[in-house]
């Protein structure tokens, strides 16, 4: 399988602590790693590194053309999930339908309804039909779980699965197992580095 994502030697110090240095990784098209650590071990820092928006970091990153869904959503609460897809489908050439889009996540129905009427759960519904609009190689999820209820963390997974299936990536920083069968993990918390495979219920 192809490498999507190659991390070699790379470091990073914040306010004077290193989060992490040295670390070579290789991530390839079909695989989804999950990173895990606690608080403050550099998880989200490492996905904004590899999207090239935290330029602290020594070391090289090779990557293609990324999917950042990190905590913040991205909406505005004064757009309608409609206009505010709209507004990212066109920093997208080529992507999907909104309509199928929103039916994929559950916001069939809500196309017309402002976010800011909407619940938690129902925004970050609307945020995570950007990953069915835009199909890039590689996803950067950050906590993608937050403020989901069951059903809409297994929708995460159905997402995250046929994102494997279309040979594509995803890195995941999580505290919660996303619970795919096959999913790599990195402990940041490790100084081994120490990976591993974890067995999930979601099943690949």
């Amino acid at each position: 399988m192809s490498v999507l994502l190659r991390l070699e030697k790379l470091s990073c110090e914040r306010d004077g602590r290193v989060l992490f240095s040295g670390l070579d990784l290789t991530v390839r098209a079909g695989e989804c790693l999950e990173l895990r650590g606690p608080n403050g071990s550099g998880k989200s820092t490492l996905l904004r590194a590899i999207l090239g928006l935290y330029p602290d970091v020594e070391g090289t990153i090779t990557a293609p053309s990324c999917l950042y869904f990190g905590h913040r959503l991205g909406l505005s609460g004064l757009l309608t999930a409609e206009e505010n897809l709209r507004w990212y489908q066109a920093l997208q050439p080529g992507s999907g339908g909104i309509g199928a889009a929103l039916q994929r996540v559950g916001m069939a129905g809500y196309e017309r309804i402002a976010c800011q009427q909407m619940s938690a759960g129902q925004q970050r519904r609307v945020a995570l039909a950007r990953l069915v609009l835009c199909q890039a190689p590689l996803w950067l999820l950050d906590e993608p779980f937050t403020a989901l209820d069951g059903q809409g963390q297994d929708l995460v997974r159905a997402l995250i699965h046929e994102q494997l299936e279309r040979n594509a990536a995803v890195v995941c920083a999580t505290h919660q197992a996303l619970g795919l069968d096959g999913a790599r993990m990195l402990d940041l918390a490790d100084p081994a580095w120490h990976e591993m495979t974890t067995a999930g219920a979601g099943g690949r």
